[in-house]
């Protein structure tokens, strides 16, 4: 399990296997390996990883406008500065 931040350090996901997770457990996403992106439960972009355990949005992301379908829910799971370009995700699953 990889702990994610937004860019204040506060613990704002969990990274499990390809399956993006709220701190409570509920499964809020998937991570596409291709691009290196998040997606929510209804497919649309959702941010990637910066720094190594940031969770930021892209705001120059060509996925922003993308479907890429719904993956489905896999079920619940256990439970710094900004950056020039990106901003915190909307999680407003907290």
């Amino acid at each position: 399990m990889e702990y994610l931040f937004n860019s204040c350090g506060e613990h704002i996901a969990n990274l499990i296997g390809d399956q993006l997770h709220a701190p409570n457990g509920r499964n809020i996403g998937h991570l596409l390996k291709a691009p290196r992106i998040f997606i929510d439960m209804q497919g649309r972009y959702r941010g990637e990883i910066v720094q190594n355990d940031r969770l930021m949005y892209n705001q120059s992301s060509g996925y922003q406008s993308t479907n890429f379908g719904s993956y489905g829910d896999y079920g619940n799971a256990g439970s710094i500065g900004g950056i020039a370009g990106y901003r915190d995700v909307d999680a407003d699953w907290l």
